[in-house]
């Protein structure tokens, strides 16, 4: 299959790509000519292997007839729809989700200008403890390239490969054909994934390596080759080096493989390269630095407190929760604010309490619209899901009978890797503490199906009328959610919006609908004005935010200027070594109890200009500051 291919292909540039990353920074060569000597090598191993290569593919071939048959059909032509509005999104808008802004892309060019990875002096921890996977993909685009603009295409390509892994994942787990052909369409139009894969997120990134790590270790059952075996090691390796939170995923993975294991011997030299490019771009060289500059190989003594979570039965019912809500919440969600503020009134007391005291702040937080943020497979999928698993206790298994699965793996460790994709999930409820847990578990979310759809009556079910309206409803759903998310619209939506509100000033949806997308619209660029306010040739330039704060304008155009982070207890005297000018949030000295002038008179620094941008919509519009210390 041509897609296998295509999913081997983008396991090894994305292997590659972290190896590349960690070597350079070993040594201090993370530049271009450091990129440009590692690919030549890599180019000419390539080359040199390239008959074994060439055997691989051979045997693909390109059917247009058969492709333009297939995507005829309403499902997959949906699919195709909803992957062209993904496209145009990010091309026509830069990433603006909250995390690649605030983290993911400056740590990044943080790296760059030093010429290695390190440990950065700022207060948003998540720059130095947070693992490095989509980052060190990224890294050579920001270098050459110069622009935020194509890294949606990391999210983009592996949408893609979504499908056929998912079909083949879920036969070989025992799914009917049939109904797994209608699920590879059906899943990807999970708001996660459609928002994320024109965006920027590195949450439903890590899907594609979730899917191959299992899809190759059951092809290396029925195929005995020790290729598939790396390969899904390799997957499994890519899947921990983007988040921990992917860690309990190795669980199916493990079961999967490890009686295959011995089969590396056969080929015991190659077998030690790959396992040691899997180590490479895993998450122990991430674990090995946090623990040597932090004491945890996690990362959670410099994290919030309720990163990992103490109470393990709160953890469960608590994730359990937000992760009804978060799917389960209508697209178009109005009584958003109403529900926000009334919520942990209306819900008893000794459990907002509890959850509140255990989980990071917003535990009851709903949006109007769904974003990458914090978005998980949403409602259309969600409900679609929930009417086929109750459908399917009514019809039973009697239709199944004499049925045999199309597979090579033993029916008890089909199921036991279906039913640990679950355990993995209890295991990660067990130990999180975060909110958006219907975003981060993106990578679980395809390796939990088969067991729901695995049912025989599942093959009667897609069948029925009233299932295939659902599953219509569910891609014209996608489509509207998709044009209207508020990173990237598909429809003019401020100048729409402009124009309602100067008609109808007293409507408080209007006007919230407004600032969303002015702030959204914004995000990619949030400090432009303060980034005026600089003198054109200073090359460093100091900033003083908090740890949610986006520091991104003051590193455009990219390669050009370079940002150091500074925390308002630092030395004056250890600021002027390193810059001249420093922007300062006033958010952050609110935040500190400080103010401004006290600040200055005691840093012996002097205000050059002052104005106003908004960061956040719920923080709304705050003043910043640009001072200068006297050398």
């Amino acid at each position: 299959m041509c897609w296998s291919f295509l999913v081997e292909v983008w396991l090894w540039i994305s292997v590659l790509a972290n190896a590349a990353g960690w070597i350079l920074s070993a040594l201090g060569q993370l530049n271009r000519t450091g990129y440009i000597v590692f690919f030549g090598i890599t180019a000419a191993l390539v080359w040199w292997g390239r008959k074994a290569v060439w055997r691989n593919v051979s045997g693909y071939s390109f059917n247009w007839q058969r492709l333009r048959r297939r995507f005829s059909r309403p499902l997959p032509f949906g699919f195709a729809v909803l992957a062209l509005l993904v496209f145009l999104g990010g091309v026509l808008y830069p990433p603006s989700a909250h995390t690649a802004m605030t983290y993911h892309i400056p740590r990044v060019l943080h790296w760059l200008a030093e010429g290695q990875w390190h440990w950065i002096h700022t207060p948003n921890s998540r720059m130095n403890h947070s693992f490095c996977g989509m980052e060190w993909m990224n890294a050579p685009l920001l270098l050459f390239l110069k622009t935020d603009r194509v890294m949606f295409l990391l999210n983009f390509i592996p949408f893609l490969l979504l499908p056929g892994l998912i079909f083949s994942v879920c036969v070989d787990l025992g799914v009917r054909p049939r109904v797994a052909w209608c699920w590879m369409w059906l899943l990807p139009t999970g708001y996660n994934f459609l928002l994320q894969g024109g965006g920027a997120g590195n949450d439903t990134f890590s899907a594609v390596y979730a899917l191959a790590a299992v899809y190759f270790g059951c092809r290396a059952w029925s195929s005995r080759q020790t290729r598939d075996l790396w390969n899904s090691i390799l997957a499994a390796a890519l899947l921990t080096g983007t988040k921990a939170s992917n860690l309990p995923l190795l669980l199916p993975w493990a079961i999967l493989i490890v009686v295959l294991l011995p089969r590396l011997r056969q080929r015991l030299v190659l077998s030690l390269l790959v396992v040691l490019l899997a180590a490479t771009a895993s998450f122990l060289p991430c674990a090995v630095l946090n623990k040597l500059h932090c004491g945890d190989w996690l990362g959670t003594t410099i994290e919030m407190p309720h990163l990992e979570m103490h109470r393990p039965l709160i953890g469960i019912l608590g994730n359990v929760f937000q992760l009804l809500t978060n799917n389960f919440v209508p697209p178009f969600f109005v009584l958003a604010g109403w529900w926000n503020q009334h919520a942990p009134l209306m819900l008893p007391q000794a459990w907002v309490v509890t959850v509140e005291s255990n989980f990071d702040n917003g535990y009851f937080w709903l949006g109007e619209l769904p974003t990458e943020d914090w978005a998980g497979v949403g409602f259309g999928v969600s409900v679609l899901v929930a009417a086929s698993v109750l459908a399917g206790l009514r019809y039973g298994v009697a239709r199944g009978e004499g049925w045999v699965a199309k597979s090579d793996l033993p029916f008890r460790l089909r199921r036991c890797v279906m039913m640990a994709a679950w355990v993995a999930l209890l295991a990660y409820c067990i130990k999180s503490g975060l909110v958006t847990a219907a975003r981060l578990i993106s990578p679980y979310y395809p390796l939990l199906l088969p067991l729901l759809i695995v049912g025989a009556g599942q093959g009667e079910i897609i069948r029925r009328r009233w299932w295939k309206v659902l599953a219509g409803g569910v891609m014209v759903l996608a489509m509207v959610v998709l044009a209207c998310v508020p990173g990237r619209p598909l429809w003019p939506a401020q100048t729409i919006l402009s124009k309602a509100v100067a008609a109808h000033p007293q409507q408080r949806l209007l006007v919230r609908a407004q600032k969303v997308y002015s702030v959204y619209a914004g995000r990619s660029d949030p400090l432009a004005d303060v980034r005026a306010l600089l003198p054109g040739n200073i090359k460093v330039v100091g900033f003083m935010g908090t740890e949610d704060d986006i520091d991104i304008s003051l590193w455009r155009p990219f390669g050009e200027r370079r940002v150091e982070h500074f925390l308002l207890t630092d030395p004056p005297e250890q600021i002027r070594q390193h810059v001249q000018y420093v922007v300062l949030g006033g958010f952050n000295l609110k935040n500190h109890d400080m103010i401004l002038d006290a600040w200055l008179q005691s840093s012996g620094a002097e205000l050059v200009a002052t104005t106003n941008a908004t960061l956040k919509v719920t923080e709304g519009l705050q003043p910043w500051y640009v001072v200068r210390f006297r050398q």
